[in-house]
């Protein structure tokens, strides 16, 4: 038997017993991406040796797929997001993407610097590489539909989804702290200028290619009966053409693909109005979707909701491709998570930076006690943070970042088993109180 017929029997017999038992993992304190991980441990170095990655020979090749992951992740979300832009909740967006995000790693920079003597460099890039959370494996915090307006899940979403992209600066400072030069970096007041241009530039970029395509492709349907059909190739194109275009300008890229989705969904609320997508969509039957793609009352509606299915449907795979990669990692350095300078900054981080950072930046907000304990306690960390993990390997060299790996993928494990076990248990108490 060849390698490559293991491979797919591995594979597919996964996504067969995933897809049969979905529901089964869902009724359980567990998720889906336990199973993954557990998945990749086993198949990694510690055990069957089939999945055998070297992070420092590979690590180009793992970050351009992480990358690629969460580029549809981010802009999945966007799309989620279905409120008029002066909603009071996407206040609680700037708040937990802002504020939620700065504390912990000021937090984890003072107890890692002092705790485990890290110099300067290393404790912010430490304390940045694990503060935005993470947007692929939070399923079961997202809102379940385009227009769920549930303050927690809106918040924890949102929070997803543009924290990823708010990190970078702070990577990019503590990259600069460990002799890594980048944009600006050489004077203080450049850098800032070049920190500002990067978040301008994604969110003009992302704004104008997000409505423009939504526009330019349904005013083709409509009045010339072109472009029909192939939205997973509208999205993935939208979503490489954002991400290109920003990095071109030395914008955040991460950020503009979620402002993409972000702008979709709002030429699409400008055309639909208050009738959330699906119900105006319910009446068109499986044999007349292209004459809905036509139709200009339906039209900005179907094209937005193909898109996001499609994303969606995308998401399902990277979760399970990424975390099986994550997980051969792990299996090929689990030796040097067991220590315990390894687990207490992982565990400082759930239960005092996060909690303190969630906390301080909801105070005065909409949301009532129970809300903001439970966004204190629900930050996974996942696929971000093994991004700028490679990402920062790839910048800086395995010499800077060696004593940073086992805490990150410690804190990886951690949060998926922590958090994945205890999400589904707290919000279903939450919802039904």
């Amino acid at each position: 038997m060849t390698i490559e017929a293991v491979w797919f029997l591995i594979v597919g017999a996964l996504m067969v017993l995933m897809a049969i038992g979905r529901k089964f993992v869902e009724r359980l304190p567990m998720t889906g991406a336990m199973v993954y991980l557990v998945v990749g441990f086993a198949l990694g170095p510690a055990c069957a040796g089939l999945l055998t990655l070297d992070l420092e020979r590979d690590v180009t090749l793992l970050r351009t797929l992480v990358e690629a992951g969460l580029m549809v992740s981010l802009f999945a979300i966007g799309m989620y997001l279905r409120i008029e832009l002066s909603n009071p909740l996407r206040k609680l967006t700037l708040r937990l993407a802002g504020p939620a995000m700065l504390i912990p790693i000021a937090v984890m920079f003072v107890a890692t610097r002092w705790g485990l003597g890290l110099a300067v460099g290393p404790a912010l890039l430490l304390a940045s590489v694990l503060a935005p959370t993470d947007p692929v494996l939070a399923n079961e915090l997202r809102v379940e539909e385009a227009g769920d307006d549930e303050p927690l899940r809106f918040a924890l979403s949102s929070e997803g989804g543009l924290n990823d992209g708010a990190a970078s600066p702070m990577v990019y400072i503590a990259l600069a702290l460990c002799g890594v030069h980048s944009l600006g970096s050489g004077e203080p007041w450049t850098f800032a200028l070049a920190i500002l241009w990067g978040l301008c530039a994604a969110v003009v970029i992302g704004w104008a290619l997000g409505a423009g395509v939504v526009v330019l492709v349904t005013r083709l349907r409509i009045r010339y009966d072109l472009a029909l059909g192939l939205e997973g190739f509208l999205a993935l194109g939208l979503v490489a053409l954002t991400y290109g275009a920003t990095l071109i300008v030395d914008g955040y890229a991460f950020i503009a693909v979620f402002v993409a989705g972000v702008a979709l969904r709002r030429q699409e609320m400008k055309a639909t109005g208050e009738t959330p997508p699906n119900e105006a969509l319910q009446s068109v039957e499986r044999g007349e979707r292209e004459q809905a793609a036509k139709d200009p009352e339906l039209a900005h509606a179907y094209i937005a909701e193909s898109m996001m299915g499609f994303s969606v449907e995308m998401e399902r795979f990277i979760e399970l491709g990424l975390m099986v990669i994550i997980g051969s990692t792990v299996s090929a350095h689990w030796r040097e998570l067991l220590h315990w300078s390894v687990i207490w900054p992982v565990l400082f981080l759930f239960v005092i930076a996060r909690p303190l950072g969630s906390s301080l930046s909801l105070i005065g907000s909409s949301m009532d006690r129970h809300q903001r304990v439970l966004s204190a306690w629900l930050g996974l960390r996942g696929v971000s943070a093994f991004y700028y993990l490679l990402f920062s390997l790839e910048k800086a060299g395995h010499g800077t970042v060696a004593q940073l790996l086992p805490i990150i993928l410690a804190a990886i494990v951690l949060s998926v088993l922590l958090h994945g076990a205890t999400a589904t248990v707290l919000l279903d108490r939450y919802l039904k109180k």
